[in-house]
């Protein structure tokens, strides 16, 4: 069954290349790091000590699950210093977040693709003594590998939206003779399911994982840091206040074609408020010049986060420049990545993107974290859960269109007490749902020493 999954995995690779040339070409992705998915070269993991103790692997697939393990992979620092913590990502900006979130980690690289030579390259370069997988990214192969080679593998906040699970459902009715079987083998080659909700806990169950693996642990999500301050949240804070320039609106995340959409929501508020600002914050990188050209269209002026007198995570020190916020610039295009965090500090209202297209939405809790009433739009199917809990304790607001959006942030405008409420009501959610973290780490500890009494 693997060696068919293998040869499919290789005859879509090869349906995909054009695109991955074209991707690469254009934006300089794939290229970079194909060394490290095929499991050639770690630049990273060559700077590890020859002697070391086993290793603690965290993957995070994206920028969501990076920033939720954060916690997560400082306290297994702290609780194994002497055991070598390395991070992989899937993604490009996942890569980048990482870099800027876990100085800490002993190594950062990219997830190798699931062809079993490279799963045993890497393997065999980290020298794990566990792997811990956030959220729920099945890879037979990987799995297999694992487990031949004695590697305990904890998926942790493991998650199955309602789209995968469908999707799953779907090409089990059409191929169940072979993937139901297939999808059996492989979840059993994972040591512990530690999943988000009864739910989630009941699908990964119902698709083939072993019943007395499986747990309901909580969301690592609640359990996220808050950044501190950082230059540009500072920066922008003073500067909004020095030019007068209020509402602050914060659209995160904002998924491929939804910028017009943050636009008009935008617009709706800017008839009641013109001297408001939006912070558009792209959720990828190679959407920056895109976003650009919706603002354009829109007949705003804006000014690019590049273009700041305030330096980027990756530099040290103010960069030269009194670049300030011109009366008729009203929008901030947010072509960085790691920063959007704390802008939620000095928001004065959110917008939660992911969602007001059919993309399945993004997370609500930075903003929630900082007090912060979420606005997102119909499409949560990723974060239903998590939406339907808020909104039903009044603590966030889901509408059906940008411009209701619009309409929010001025009702909460003329009516700062209920917005006030709202927010408290936010965080204390956030606060009293934390501790998935705690529960990882004790059965983190449990394989850990398991492994330790088997090998002595």
């Amino acid at each position: 069954m693997h060696f068919i999954y293998s040869l499919l995995m290789g005859f879509a690779a090869l349906l995909l290349t054009p695109y991955w040339l074209v991707q690469g070409l254009r934006h300089g992705k794939y290229f970079s790091n194909l060394g490290q998915r095929l499991g050639f070269s770690f630049p990273t993991l060559s700077k590890l000590p020859e002697k070391r103790s086993g290793a603690i692997w965290v993957h995070a697939v994206s920028v969501g699950e990076t920033l939720s393990g954060v916690t997560l992979a400082r306290r297994l620092k702290q609780a194994y210093p002497s055991r070598p913590l390395v991070i992989s990502t899937t993604t490009l900006t996942g890569q980048a977040v990482a870099q800027e979130r876990m100085p800490f980690a002993d190594a950062i690289f990219y997830f190798p693709l699931d062809w079993a030579f490279c799963v045993r390259h890497v393997l065999r370069a980290v020298r794990p003594s566990i792997v811990v997988v956030l959220e729920t990214e099945i890879w037979p192969n990987f799995l297999r590998e694992a487990r031949r080679s004695s590697v305990p593998v904890v998926f942790v906040s493991g998650r199955i939206s309602d789209r995968s699970f469908a999707r799953y459902q779907r090409f089990l009715a059409a191929f169940g003779f072979f993937l139901r079987p297939f999808l059996r083998s492989s979840l059993a080659g994972a040591t512990a399911f530690l999943m988000q909700s009864e739910k989630d806990a009941e699908r990964i169950r119902a698709l083939g994982a072993p019943a007395g693996r499986v747990q309901v642990s909580g969301n690592l999500k609640y359990d996220l840091e808050l950044p501190a301050p950082t230059p540009i949240s500072d920066w922008l804070a003073k500067e909004a206040q020095r030019r007068g320039r209020s509402p602050i609106i914060v659209a995160g995340s904002v998924v491929a074609t939804e910028e017009p959409l943050a636009l008009i929501a935008f617009g709706t508020l800017q008839g009641e408020c013109p001297k408001a600002l939006l912070v558009l914050a792209p959720r990828k990188p190679e959407c920056f010049e895109s976003a650009a050209e919706f603002i354009d269209e829109s007949h705003r002026k804006f000014i690019r986060r590049s273009q700041l007198p305030v330096p980027r995570p990756s530099e040290n020190g103010v960069l030269p420049g009194e670049t300030s916020i011109p009366d008729d610039v009203t929008v901030i295009l947010l072509d960085s990545i790691g920063e959007l965090s704390s802008l939620y500090r000095v928001a004065d209202g959110a917008l939660v993107g992911g969602s007001l297209v059919p993309s399945g939405g993004h997370n609500i809790l930075e903003p929630a974290a900082f007090g912060k009433v979420p606005v997102f739009g119909p499409s949560m199917e990723n974060f239903a859960e998590i939406a339907q809990r808020f909104t039903a304790a009044g603590a966030a607001v889901q509408v059906e269109s940008p411009e209701d959006a619009g309409v929010a942030w001025i009702e909460f405008l003329r009516n700062p007490e209920r917005a006030t409420r709202m927010g408290e009501t936010a965080r204390t959610l956030v606060e009293s749902s934390r501790g998935a973290t705690d529960r990882a780490i004790a059965e983190i500890a449990r394989h850990l020493e398991g492994a330790a009494r088997e090998k002595g």
